[in-house]
C-alpha cells in the first residue's frame, strides 16, 4: 500500500469501527464484563480444541458464539498472567517476580482494568483466586474492585468446605470451592443487573490438589486416555483423569453463569471472556506441543482465548494473529468505552479491528515470555526457544527440529531482540545462548525468599491485615509444613531461640488485636508468647491445646510431593497491643515452653480497632 494512502486508510478504519462499537438500539452504552480466568488449564484440556475425553460445552460455547483467538500467549506460571492480564504491560515492570511469599504482589502505582471500570460506573465484584497481593493496598478491593470474595495466595490446599475470604475476614464455606465462588458470582449478577458490572471469576481448578468432586470423578476414573501427552512416558493417567473431572465441573460452573445472563436477558449485551493462566500442570494431551507449566516453550504458554458479545462481535470467527494476555486491558477498554486510568506505557496491541474483522493494517510483532530466567519469543510463526533454539512453529509444534543454521539470520534478530528485552525488563546484559546448551543470559529467577516490600498494616478504610505463614520468614528450627510457601503454615517450632519475622509498615499509630491461627497437641498446651514490634510488646499464652487430624479424606489422589496437608486451624485472640506507625520487624517468639513444642501457626491477624 502506497504511503500517502495510509493515513486516509487508517482513518477509514477507524470511522467503520467506531460505528460498529456504537451502541445498537435497545442496548446500553456500556456492555457488561464477565472474565473467566483459569488456573493450570493447558490449550488441550478443552473439547473445542479436539479433546475428545473431556467434555466442555459450555466454555467450547463462548467460541462457537463468538472469536476464539487461535495463537494466544500467557505466562508460564499464575501470578504473572495476572498482572499481564490487569495492566496490559509485561509482569517484569509490575513489580511481579514470583508466586508467593510477596512476590506475587502488583506494585502499588499499577493501575488495573478493573480500577478503569470502576472509574466508569461499574460494579466489580472478584470471586476465586486473585493472587497479586493479600494486604491493603495490594488486596484486590484496593485494584478496583468493589467486593471480593475467595482466597488472594496463589494455591489453596482446601477445596472442600474451605475457609475463604469474604471481604477481609476469613469464613467458613460449605460445598466445592469452585462452586461456592460461582455461588457468589451469582449473587453479584442478581444485584447489579440493573447496572453495568465487571464480575471476575478466576477459578481455583484444575490446578493441585487433585480434588473433583465425586460425581465429576466418577464419570471419568475409568476413562480410557485415547489421546497423550508429548511426552506420553511422562503422563500419570489418573492426574489426566482428575484434571479433566475438574475441568468439567469448572465447565457446569460456567454454563451457571451463562444461563444467569440469559435468564435476566443480559446475554446479548454482556462481554464474555475465558482464558486460562498457563499451560497444564501435568503432562496431558496438548496437541503435540512441546512444554507444561513453569516452561516457555509452545505448551506452557499457549491458553485457549474465547470472546463473545453477541449484539457486536462475529460468531465462530477465528484469529490467527499472535496475541497474549498484555492486549487484554486495551481491548477491553477499547471494547467498552472506557477509557484507561494510569499513564504507564502498555506493551499489548487493542486486538478490536481483529475481533470486528474491520480491514486494517496489522504490523508482524514479537511476544516475549518468561520465567526463572528463561525467555523465549513468539513470532507469528517461529518461536526462539530459552535456549537460542529456532523453531518453525507451523510445520513443527513439537519443537523438534531447530532452523538455526538454515535461518541464521532470522535466529539472530530473534537473539538480539531476547537480549533487549531482558536488558530493558531487568537492566541485565545478556550472555549469548549456544542454541541447544542451556540459558541465554543472566538473570533473577524466584525464589521463597520473603520479598524485601514490607507489609502495610493499619489502613482505617481496610482495617483487617492477615499476616500468613507464607509471607512470613521462619527463624531458628522453625520450617513450612512445605516446600511450596502458598497454604503451608509454621511447624517446627521448639526453641527459645526460634522465631517468626514478618516485616510491617504500620501506617497509623493505634490499638490493634492481634489473633492467630494455631494447632497445638493437648501436651504441648501452654507456652508463652511474646509478640514484638518496635517497643511494643503482648504476651499470651497458647491454649486450650488443639490438635485437630489432617484432611485425609478431601482429596481424590495422594497430594504431590510439597503441597501441605490441611487441618482445622483455631482462632487465638491474644489481646491488644498499641502499634506507633514506623516500619520494622514484627517477631514471635516463646519465653516458656512446657511441652515438646509451641504451636503449628497458619496465620496471624492485625486489626486496628481504634
Amino acid at each position: 500500500m502506497p504511503p500517502f494512502i495510509r493515513p486516509l486508510f487508517a482513518a477509514t478504519a477507524l470511522l467503520i469501527l467506531s460505528l460498529a462499537l456504537a451502541p445498537a438500539p435497545g442496548l446500553s452504552a456500556q456492555p457488561n464484563l464477565v472474565i473467566f480466568l483459569a488456573d493450570d488449564a493447558g490449550w488441550g484440556d478443552y473439547s473445542h480444541s479436539g479433546n475428545t475425553q473431556v467434555s466442555t460445552p459450555h466454555i467450547d460455547s463462548i467460541a462457537k458464539a463468538g472469536v476464539s483467538l487461535d495463537r494466544f500467549y500467557v505466562c508460564p506460571v499464575c501470578s504473572p498472567t495476572r498482572a499481564e492480564f490487569l495492566t496490559g504491560r509485561y509482569h517484569p515492570r509490575t513489580g511481579v517476580r514470583g508466586v508467593s511469599t510477596g512476590q506475587e504482589r502488583l506494585d502499588l502505582d499499577e493501575k488495573t482494568l478493573a480500577d478503569a471500570l470502576k472509574a466508569a460506573g461499574y460494579a466489580t465484584g472478584a470471586f476465586g483466586k486473585w493472587h497479586n497481593g493479600s494486604q491493603w493496598p495490594y488486596h484486590p478491593m484496593a485494584r478496583g474492585f468493589d467486593t471480593y470474595f475467595g482466597h488472594t495466595s496463589g494455591h489453596w490446599g482446601e477445596y472442600f468446605n474451605a475457609p475463604l475470604e469474604d471481604e477481609g475476614r476469613m469464613i467458613k464455606t460449605e460445598g466445592y470451592i469452585v462452586d461456592v465462588c460461582t455461588d457468589k458470582a451469582l449473587g453479584f449478577i442478581d444485584k447489579n443487573k440493573n447496572k453495568p458490572f465487571f464480575c471476575y471469576v478466576p477459578f481455583t481448578t484444575p490446578h493441585s490438589p487433585w480434588a473433583a468432586p465425586e460425581e465429576d470423578w466418577n464419570r471419568l476414573k475409568t476413562k480410557a486416555i485415547t489421546q497423550r501427552a508429548t511426552l506420553a512416558d511422562q503422563e500419570v493417567d489418573d492426574e489426566t483423569r482428575c484434571a479433566l473431572a475438574m475441568m468439567e465441573n469448572q465447565d457446569m460452573n460456567v454454563g451457571r453463569i451463562l444461563t444467569k445472563l440469559k435468564e435476566l436477558d443480559l446475554e446479548d449485551n454482556t462481554i464474555v471472556l475465558y482464558f486460562s493462566d498457563n499451560g497444564p500442570n501435568s503432562f496431558r494431551w496438548t496437541g503435540g506441543m512441546k512444554g507444561k507449566k513453569g516452561q516457555t516453550d509452545e505448551g506452557g504458554i499457549r491458553s485457549v482465548c474465547y470472546l463473545k458479545w453477541p449484539a457486536k462481535l462475529p460468531a465462530g470467527h477465528t484469529i490467527p494473529q499472535i496475541a497474549g494476555a498484555i492486549d487484554l486491558l486495551p481491548t477491553l477498554t477499547a471494547l467498552t468505552g472506557v477509557p484507561r486510568v494510569g499513564d504507564k506505557p502498555l506493551d499489548g496491541r487493542d486486538l478490536t479491528p481483529l475481533l470486528m474483522k474491520t480491514e486494517t493494517i496489522w504490523p508482524d510483532r514479537m511476544i516475549f515470555s518468561t520465567w526463572a530466567s528463561n525467555i523465549s519469543v513468539r513470532t507469528q510463526n517461529h518461536r526462539l526457544d530459552n535456549t537460542g533454539q529456532l523453531f518453525d512453529m507451523v510445520a513443527d509444534p513439537g519443537q523438534t527440529t531447530p532452523l538455526n543454521n538454515k535461518e541464521p539470520e532470522l535466529a539472530a534478530t530473534l537473539t538480539g531482540a531476547v537480549n533487549a528485552w531482558r536488558k530493558e525488563m531487568y537492566g541485565l546484559e545478556a550472555v549469548a545462548p549456544v542454541p541447544g546448551k542451556g540459558k541465554g543470559g543472566k538473570g533473577k529467577g524466584p525464589a521463597n525468599a520473603v520479598d524485601p516490600r514490607p507489609i502495610p498494616v493499619g489502613y482505617r478504610e481496610f482495617p483487617i491485615t492477615m499476616l500468613p505463614a507464607r509471607d512470613g520468614e521462619p527463624r531458628g528450627s522453625v520450617k513450612r509444613s512445605s516446600n511450596a510457601p502458598n497454604c503451608s503454615y509454621f511447624v517446627n517450632w521448639t526453641s527459645p531461640e526460634d522465631s517468626l519475622v514478618w516485616l510491617l509498615d504500620v501506617k497509623t499509630t493505634g490499638r490493634y488485636e492481634i489473633t492467630i491461627d494455631y494447632t497445638c497437641p493437648i501436651a504441648d498446651a501452654g507456652s508463652v508468647i511474646e509478640l514484638a514490634f518496635q517497643e511494643a510488646r503482648l504476651t499470651g499464652k497458647v491454649e486450650p491445646g488443639w490438635d485437630p487430624p489432617l484432611y485425609t479424606n478431601q482429596d481424590t489422589l495422594p497430594r504431590p510431593d510439597g503441597e501441605s496437608t490441611m487441618k482445622e486451624f483455631r482462632t487465638l485472640t491474644l489481646g491488644e497491643v498499641e502499634l506507633k506507625a514506623g516500619q520494622g520487624p514484627m517477631t514471635l517468639r516463646a519465653l516458656e515452653i512446657p511441652g515438646k513444642s509451641v504451636m503449628d501457626l497458619r496465620r496471624v491477624t492485625v486489626t486496628l480497632v481504634e
